[in-house]
């Protein structure tokens, strides 16, 4: 990495930088100086003196040159000072080009440095030169900061950076470093100009940030500068990574990287690679070492690799070899990877298994049967070799000179091979043969094969030999009976002295009865049988039937080849039997034995001799002798009784060697490969170990071998010599006792070829193994302190410090049993393995425990008898404490949480004791709301923890995550519980009666809500009231089902998906809404419907519009089908012509926020149209919207019916004046329509309930603008409690008619309950809209869109105040209401009417509703908006549009030229009215009128078309004279205001709302009262004079008469309620005795005198309460005083001030009075609200109390009060 210099040295030339520490001098080129330029002349800036001498002059010439064009004049002035001079000063001209040198000298006197100037002057100005002289000064140059690469803690980093001398004297310099930092060199010599690299090392101990500051100090007064030295240090990560398969004997906790071999092939190498991975930023060196053992002394593991670096971020690769060398031994090693500084240690355990050849024999013996002399015989012996390892074999036999020869008798035998051999049999003696050989296989011990046969002659037939002699033989030996010869074994048969046991065998006869014999053979170990030969061995298992002697012999070298003695041999007989001894004959050997034949007496010896006659010189050889020896009597058949006596013949087999080389002569070079391991394997001591030897004849000559056992007496070799013919092999084995645990090394000598220059060292180690086992941490184990009752598990190591495996056995008291336990508790350590193991400690007590455990540990050794084993001692100390878990927050409340979704949270648990803590948690659900408990108790519980079971250490905290989903908005309760897990309680179900609790926490489901609070109109449906289009659009329907629970099928989709592949997605939501956007010419304006969405839930909501095209899935053309409906036919077009949009058609909206969605369909196309519109709320409800809109013909009469069916509100059974109710007609064409309602139905209904009037419709005809909506009046009053319904046709004239099915249902108010009526009497539409809602365009804004007045009686007056703003910033708007019918005028005032409203600003509008009969209000109020801008516009394109029309009233233009011709005027095509009307006089007059005046102004006769087409056409045709259009007036902008409310009658409104009642009283009548009516308003009235015929008086009265009649009744009747004397004789006629008569008055009298009783007015008129209740009292006292019984002259005698209260209280009871304080008080509270919405007063500011000085007050009674006290 190189590094970063922030700081370039100065002056620094570019060159190749030296090494670091090596000084460089720079060029002695002087560095150009620094010139400058004023006014064309160039010049150097400054002149500078180094190294000058006291007392001598230095002269510097300053060169002057003209770089301008033209020629320069110049003047100087001398330096000011002594030490610089020059010469006098004179003028000096310069042409283009042209230099001048100016010699300055300078002449110290002092040593110090000078400063002067000399001063240069032309015409432009001055300027000057700096002249300096310095002193020989020490200054270098170096960097101000380095920045060295990042680096790991403990290694080194390192950059270099430049030193430059630029001073004039050499210096020495020298660093102080701080440390990490150290500088090479840290201090040098430079000499003036020259350059040192530096280097700077960088090895921190720290992982911080670096910068610190390193000193470099120079110069004879130690200057000093510094320089900025910054590194970051970073702590390394190496992580190790065995590739490849997992080792399973891997243990938790330890030694988790193991890289394992397996088993491998013995003698070869397998290499795997490891990743050392390093998981940080900066490049980390590591050392790899193998674990220091000392009983591996030679490891079969080895890496390559003991250092290196592992890049940062990068990864290192070590290759690990395993080289097996003893078969069936598992090996393990372990390595370190550390990394520097030992801060970060891991362990790489490697293991593997060394498998060597697995070769068997299919059958222990072969049978050769019996022969003929002369003849021989062939059988087969397979091997098999069930190993993938080749081996080595070898047949421990010479077949040139044996009577068994076998073709292949060693070789090579491949992995996973059987072949079979060919055994030949060629008897030389007609005798029994039978020869144990010795199978020899490299790596694995030996085995043994019987090869056996018998060989008759003419003269000699011996008993034949069977395999089951064999077996007898065996057990006869090992009883001791083989020594005696098969005569005297059945002579002592006959006399009973031997008996036959139950296999044949011969055994002695037991000297007890139930004594049983128990010698029997059993196999010994083929090694021991090997090396211990009774045959070829003086050391044998059993003692020797024969032996010879000796069995190896070496002639030596036998020159010349007739002087060799022969070799004297003894063959002794051990048996008590006379045996013979048979040669075997070789014809091609030159070995012989002498005699060939001979008897040998029992227990006696006889002497061979053994006849060596070589042929020829320089030559070796080899052979093996091979002899039988037999008992005698065994020689022929007849001589054996039974066959339990016959023995098998023994082999005497002695191995010879010499060789005929002269002594000048030199002996054959050997060519051989030896394969023999460094070590035997490890054994326990004072025990045999064997090994096995491979020498390979690579030659092509024999090789004749001899092992000098002397020279190593403790090393047993089997073959001791031998030979070898050319490409085969010899196998030896090897074996020692080691006695002890000292290693001992071991040197055989082999020779080759009989040459002591061809011997070859062999150097084996052996070592006795004792059990050793090393326990950690010195034979302590200490636990951390436990909970009591609950368990801890530690993990602790024991190691086998030796090379045999061992099995060991832990041993617990126990009583300590319950307390402590280890796992596993035996087990099997490999050679050098560490295992750990988990100790399980669980206290029953809180006290401290000191424990005691033992571990056996023994030989993995299959004898029965256990070998002598060792224990060790292990020291356990532990504690038992109590603790308890609590949580952070006890209570913890989600909050909202969307049901089906899922949240998430974290519960903080603390552990404040001393121990760690094994918890098991458990949760407790309560579910409460609106709901069912049975229902929601099986609810699955809505609560998951991440993990139930945990611990928490000793003083720690523990997060568990808590995912809630709930199913269900309502409010849940979880208690969280916990219990601390012991053995014994494992489970919650354990744990229950334990269990303490944690924590609580909350949340409530709840499903984004979504709702509509507003909606308006524009363009086409601009005339549509707010009301009407809240019905169409179903919206009170939508809503009440928004606050319902989504079904689950709408939520198969949780979140708008595109999921469908037709283009009609399928429909999951149950509800299925209109959405009816009514109707409008083709070619009108598009209708525009706002909506307002609120969010008034407490979670964020997601919703969105989606047309089936946005749920379709994007598929490939070939895919789709081409054939389409004609209902998808018409969604296509409707949707690649736009005719419907959304905007936005998505969003989401917080908790309380609102946003405006615009629908809009375009009247393009003539027809209905219908689009299925899925509104999908995110996570909740999925409903179906069918848009819907009609379009029709210009000049079409059209009525939209919204629906087929009304329902008109409820109304109770005997309401004595039934309300009016309206229904609504909105005509969506251009031209007005008329509608007539049969009433054919409505008579029969009629007729079907007695003929009372269930159904009259006050509205039967009537006539509807284009664009409004007409009303038609209807009153429902029920006979019944029950549903009544009539089918009504509605005829338009000239267009489509309906039949619309009207519905009412009456009910029993006794039976339904007095909140009946107030419940039905509005529709939930009539709640206060949002004010945020506006049109594009929209100018002002409403306060509210409706108004609710409630319930109301009549002739009262309720007033709602609303407020007009204008939204606008700059302009001033200008509005007007109206009233949509003439009845509505009669009832309703709006103050103002009209106005005007400033930029910004709001005014105060007035609503009063003063019913005068029972009615359902239902009005929509239009407000008109105009801007000022466009009426003042208006207003002068009319003003200007009038003056033409009255200057072309006068003035014309004449333009005909030959006024004498009398023809005809024509008027061009298209021409005015004027003229057409010219074109129609007679032609006297036509001639008259020769006169063409200016284009016509008139108005421009246009179709009635809807709002927003305006044809302003200036010109009618090409052809056509200007017409100059009259001016049309600006378009309004239109409010609708609602206006809702039902009116009683006075005695139904006490009867159902008695507590409202004292709220209203009767007010007076509205004055102005409207004279004409825009709607047909008496269509009604002439209906009612039809049907009664006494009103048609008053219908012939006039206006005048009519109000002269009301004042006069009016006074008349408001006289006598405020006269007191008449109140009082009603009340005495009700309180007379009751006459006889009485009895016949009528039923309504009880409830009169209940009234009465009540305190009421029983007339209709008097159903007010009395506003002087205490008045009345004391008038009734006084009238009481004055009754006729006690009526005395006094009365007249009352003082003056009694009959002015009289006169007061008569005139409060006048209604001028009333009014007129009703008005003061309503104007008060008027201008108290215009003031505050003008922001003059605060209404919600804190009151001011001001406090005034105490004073005393004395109580003064009021004269007025004193008569009426006394």
């Amino acid at each position: 990495m190189l590094a970063e210099i922030h700081a370039k040295p100065q002056n620094s030339d570019s060159g190749q930088q030296p090494s670091s520490g090596c000084v460089s001098r720079l060029s002695t080129r002087k560095a150009k100086k620094k010139k400058a330029v004023f006014w064309g002349i160039e010049v150097a800036e400054t002149l500078r003196w180094h190294g000058w001498e006291l007392g001598k002059e230095m002269v510097k010439h300053l060169i002057l040159k003209n770089v301008h064009e033209k020629t320069q004049k110049l003047s100087y002035r001398c330096p000011s000072t002594q030490f610089f001079f020059t010469v006098f000063p004179q003028p000096i001209t310069l042409s283009p080009g042209i230099s001048i040198s100016l010699p300055i000298v300078f002449r110290p006197t002092e040593k110090k440095e000078y400063e002067d100037s000399i001063c240069f002057k032309k015409a432009e100005g001055e300027f000057s030169v700096s002249l300096h002289a310095t002193l020989p000064r020490v200054c270098l140059s170096f960097p101000a900061a380095v920045q060295l690469p990042i680096c790991a803690v403990h290694n080194v980093t390192e950059t270099t950076f430049p030193v430059r001398n630029i001073g004039d004297l050499a210096t020495v310099f020298a660093w102080e470093t701080p440390s990490p930092f150290s500088m090479i060199p840290d201090c040098c010599r430079l000499d003036p100009g020259a350059e040192c690299m530096v280097k700077v090392l960088f090895q921190p101990k720290v992982a911080v940030m670096y910068d610190v500051a390193a000193t470099c100090s120079f110069g004879d007064e130690k200057q000093k500068r510094t320089i900025q030295l910054k590194a970051l240090a970073k702590y390394p990560y190496l992580q190790v990574s065995v590739t490849g398969e997992e080792y399973g004997g891997a243990q938790p906790g330890k030694f988790q990287d193991v890289l394992c071999f397996g088993s491998v092939p013995v003698g070869t190498t397998v290499e795997k690679r490891v990743e050392i991975i390093n998981m940080s930023m900066v490049d980390a060196p590591c050392r790899i070492e193998r674990a220091k053992d000392p009983c591996l002394r030679d490891s079969v593991f080895s890496c390559d690799v003991s250092k290196g670096v592992v890049p940062a971020n990068g990864k290192l690769v070590l290759s690990i070899r395993f080289h097996p060398q003893t078969v069936g031994k598992h090996s393990t090693d372990y390595f370190t990877v550390t990394s520097a500084g030992c801060l970060l240690q891991t362990v790489l355990k490697v293991v593997g298994s060394c498998k060597g050849p697995l070769v068997c024999l299919h059958q222990s013996s072969v049978n050769f049967g019996w022969i003929n002399l002369g003849e021989s015989l062939m059988q087969t012996l397979k091997i098999s070799n069930h190993s993938d390892v080749p081996a080595y074999y070898q047949f421990d036999i010479d077949g040139r000179g044996s009577v068994f020869s076998l073709d292949r008798p060693c070789g090579v035998l491949e992995g996973t091979t059987t072949i079979a051999l060919k055994v030949i049999f060629g008897p030389t003696h007609p005798i029994i043969y039978h020869r144990r050989v010795a199978f020899l296989v490299h790596h694995q011990e030996p085995m043994y094969v019987d090869f056996f046969g018998t060989c008759h002659s003419d003269t000699a037939k011996p008993a034949i030999l069977q395999a089951k002699h064999l077996s007898w033989y065996r057990t006869n030996m090992v009883r001791e009976l083989t020594l005696y010869p098969p005569d005297i074994l059945t002579e002592m048969l006959k006399d009973g002295k031997l008996q036959v046991d139950e296999k044949g065998a011969l055994m002695l006869p037991p000297k007890i009865p139930q004594e049983k014999q128990t010698k029997e053979y059993f196999e010994a170990n083929s090694m021991t049988e090997y090396f211990y030969n009774a045959v070829s061995s003086d050391l044998a298992l059993f003692p020797p039937h024969v032996s010879v002697s000796p069995t190896e012999h070496d002639f030596g070298c036998c020159v010349p080849l007739h002087k060799v003695e022969p070799l004297p041999l003894c063959v002794t007989n051990h048996t008590k039997g006379k045996i013979t001894v048979a040669w075997t004959l070789s014809h091609s050997s030159a070995f012989r034995v002498s005699p060939e034949i001979w008897d040998i007496p029992p227990l006696k010896s006889s002497a061979f001799r053994v006849l060596f006659q070589p042929t020829q010189l320089n030559s070796q050889y080899a052979a093996e002798l091979e002899g039988f020896a037999f008992y005698k009597v065994l020689s022929h058949y007849d001589n054996i009784k039974k066959d339990a006596t016959i023995c098998p013949s023994w082999c005497l087999t002695v191995r010879l060697r010499a060789h005929t080389y002269e002594a000048e002569r030199e002996h054959l070079i050997p060519q051989y490969v030896l394969d023999v391991p460094k070590d035997f394997p490890p054994v326990a001591p004072d025990t045999d170990t064997c090994c096995s030897m491979l020498l390979l004849n690579t030659g092509t000559s024999p090789i004749t071998f001899s092992v000098n056992q002397a020279a190593c007496p403790s090393v047993l070799v089997k073959p001791c010599s031998g030979h070898i013919i050319p490409r085969c092999h010899q196998i030896f084995y090897l074996s020692t006792h080691p006695v002890n645990t000292i290693s001992q090394q071991h040197v055989l000598p082999l020779q080759l070829n009989s040459c002591p220059g061809y011997t070859k060292e062999i150097t084996l180690q052996s070592c006795g193994e004792s059990l050793l086992l090393l326990l950690e941490g010195g034979g302590n184990l200490y636990f951390k302190p436990v909970y009591v009752g609950s368990s801890y598990t530690q993990m602790y190591t024991i190691k086998n410090c030796t090379r045999l495996p061992m099995i060991f056995t832990w041993k617990i008291h126990q009583s300590d049993s319950k307390i402590l336990s280890v796992r596993p508790p035996t087990g099997i350590l490999q050679p050098c393995e560490a295992m750990a193991q988990e100790w399980t400690f669980t206290p029953d007590k809180e006290i401290k425990y000191l424990l005691r455990a033992m571990v056996f540990v023994r030989r993995k050794n299959p004898d029965p008898v256990s070998p002598k084993g060792a224990r060790y001692a292990l020291r356990i100390v532990g504690e038992g404490v109590l603790g308890i878990i609590r949580a952070q927050k006890e209570h913890l409340d989600l909050g909202n949480v969307i049901v089906g979704d899922l949240q998430s949270c974290s519960i903080v648990l603390l552990n404040d004791g001393i121990c760690s803590l094994k918890y098991i948690l458990s949760v407790e659900q309560h579910i409460t709301g609106l709901c069912d408990p049975e229902e929601v108790h099986s609810d699955p519980l809505a609560l998951e923890l991440e993990h139930s079971r945990g611990t928490i250490p000793a003083r720690s905290k523990s997060l568990v995550q808590v995912t809630v989903k709930l199913v269900r908005r309502l409010h849940y309760t979880w208690l969280i519980k916990y219990a601390i897990c012991t053995p014994t309680a494992t489970d919650l179900a354990s744990t229950k009666e334990e269990q303490q609790s944690l924590c609580c926490i909350i949340a409530s489901g709840v499903y984004p809500t979504l709702c509509i609070t507003d909606a308006c109109s524009a363009g086409s449906a601009s005339g549509i009231s707010k009301l009407h289009l809240w019905r169409l659009f179903s919206l009170d329907t939508l809503n009440k089902y928004l606050e319902q629970d989504p079904t689950p099928s709408q939520l198969t989709y949780r979140v708008p998906t595109r999921h469908s592949t037709s283009l009609i997605p399928p429909v999951y939501t149950p509800l299925l809404l209109d959405f009816d956007f009514g109707a409008a010419p083709i070619g009108s304006e598009p209708t525009l419907v706002m909506l307002q969405l609120a969010n008034k839930g407490v979670v964020p909501v997601e919703w969105a519009f989606l047309f089936p095209s946005d749920q379709k899935i994007d598929m490939e053309r070939w895919a789709e089908d081409a054939e389409f409906s004609p209902q998808e036919l018409h969604q296509i077009r409707i949707q690649d012509n736009q005719l419907f949009s959304i905007s936005p058609k998505s969003g989401k909206l917080l908790p309380g926020q609102e946003e405006s969605v615009q629908l809009s369909h375009r009247h393009d196309f003539i027809g209905t149209d219908h689009l299925p519109v899925l509104l999908k709320v995110s996570y909740s409800h999925e409903i179906l919207l069918n848009f819907s809109s009609v379009t029709v013909e210009q000049n079409q009469r059209y009525v939209h019916f919204a629906s087929t069916k009304h329902l008109f509100t409820p109304i109770a059974i005997g309401t004595s004046h039934p309300p009016t109710q309206i229904y609504e007609l909105y005509n969506g064409g251009s031209v007005p329509v008329k509608f007539e309602v049969q009433q054919d139905n409505i008579m029969r209904i009629q007729e079907e309930n007695f003929q009372h009037s269930v159904f009259v419709c006050l509205t039967p005809r009537g006539e509807i603008p284009a664009g409004k909506t007409g009303l038609i009046e209807w009153v429902f009053s029920p006979l019944e409690a029950r549903m009544y319904s009539a089918d009504v046709p509605i005829y338009i004239l000239e267009g489509e008619s309906a039949l619309i099915t009207f519905q009412g249902a009456g009910y029993d108010p006794n039976t339904v309950g007095e909140t009946a009526t107030s419940n039905e009497a509005l529709s939930p539409s009539v709640c206060p809209g949002s004010t945020k809602l506006t049109v594009p365009g929209q100018a002002a804004t409403l306060s509210h869109h409706r108004i609710c007045f409630g319930n109301m009686p009549n002739c009262s007056e309720a007033r709602r105040l609303v407020f007009l703003s204008n939204i606008l910033e700059s302009n001033t708007i200008r509005f007007a209401w109206w009233i949509s019918t003439c009845e509505d005028e009669r009832v309703l005032q709006i103050a103002p009417k009209s106005g005007v409203v400033q930029p910004g600003e709001s005014i105060p509008c007035f609503i009063t509703l003063q019913p005068l009969s029972a009615s359902v209000w239902s009005t929509d109020l239009v407000c008109e908006v105009y801007i000022q801008e466009s009426l003042d516009q208006y207003e002068r394109e009319l003003q200007e549009w009038e003056k033409e029309k009255e200057r072309q009233a006068v003035e014309f233009t004449i333009t005909e030229k030959d006024l004498g011709t009398k023809k005809k005027l024509k008027s061009p095509v298209g021409r005015s009215s004027d003229s057409a009307e010219t074109e129609n006089l007679p032609e006297s007059s036509a001639v008259i009128r020769k006169y063409k005046t200016l284009p016509p102004i008139k108005n421009h006769a246009e179709p009635n078309l809807p709002a927003g087409h305006l044809q302003r056409r200036m010109l009618l045709d090409k052809a056509a004279t200007w017409v100059w259009v009259k001016p049309e007036p600006p378009k309004p902008i239109l409010l609708h205001l609602g206006v809702t409310g039902r009116s009683y009658c006075i005695e139904d409104f006490f009867t159902n709302f008695p507590l409202e009642f004292p709220k209203y009283f009767p007010s007076r009548p509205f004055t102005n009262l409207p004279s004409e009516s825009k709607f047909v308003d008496w269509s009604r009235e002439r209906d009612r004079m039809d049907k009664d015929p006494n009103l048609l008086s008053l219908a012939a009265a006039s206006k005048r008469e009519l109000q002269i009649v009301t004042d006069v009744l009016r006074g008349v009747i408001s006289d006598v309620l405020e006269d007191t004397h008449f109140h009082e004789a009603v009340k005495r006629c009700l309180d007379e005795p009751t006459p006889y008569f009485s009895q016949f008055q009528c039923a309504e009298s009880p409830e009169l005198q209940d009234r009465r009783q009540c305190s009421t007015i029983p007339s209709r008129v008097s159903d007010l309460p009395d506003p002087y209740p205490e008045e009345d009292r004391e008038r009734k006292e006084m009238k009481q005083e004055t009754s006729p019984d006690n009526y005395l002259p006094e009365f007249w005698d009352f003082s003056h001030y009694e009959q002015l209260r009289e006169t007061k209280k008569m005139l409060r009871r006048q209604p001028a009075f009333g009014n007129l304080v009703e008005e003061v008080l309503e104007n008060i509270l008027q201008n108290i609200l215009m003031e505050a919405s003008s922001g003059t007063v605060v209404l919600t500011a804190r009151a001011r109390v001001i406090p005034l000085p105490r004073r005393h007050s004395q109580r003064i009674t009021s004269p007025a009060s004193t008569p009426s006290r006394s």
